[in-house]
């Protein structure tokens, strides 16, 4: 599906650092994380990376970006305020997330 640069443009792409990890009990795919995106308080964002990962506690201190404007989805009683950024996962690309180092909050252009 194509979308126009104006809706593009409504996407809020922001680097946020894991704080912390947990593994949802009752789910072997979702992971909640605690994120710093430079706002008042950390963000719960959910995300099905689990398999991906043999050390989920890998994530704590590493900046990924996120798209932060997307509507709140609660996902096993829990809300999400965020999605990560990833590729891949698939039996033909390898799962792969961008870790970068530009500071928690700094924005996408």
């Amino acid at each position: 599906m194509e979308i126009s640069i104006d809706d593009f443009k409504k996407v809020e792409i922001t680097v946020g650092e894991i704080l912390s990890v947990e593994r949802i009990e009752g789910s072997e795919k979702l992971l909640k994380l605690s994120v710093n995106f430079g706002e008042e308080a950390p963000r719960q964002v959910l995300s099905g990376i689990a398999p991906y990962f043999e050390d989920i506690q890998a994530l704590v201190g590493k900046r990924y970006p996120f798209v932060t404007n997307l509507a709140p989805r609660s996902m096993m009683g829990l809300e999400s305020q965020a999605m990560i950024l990833a590729t891949g996962g698939d039996a033909d690309t390898p799962f792969n997330l961008f870790e970068t180092s530009a500071p928690a909050g700094a924005k996408a252009r």
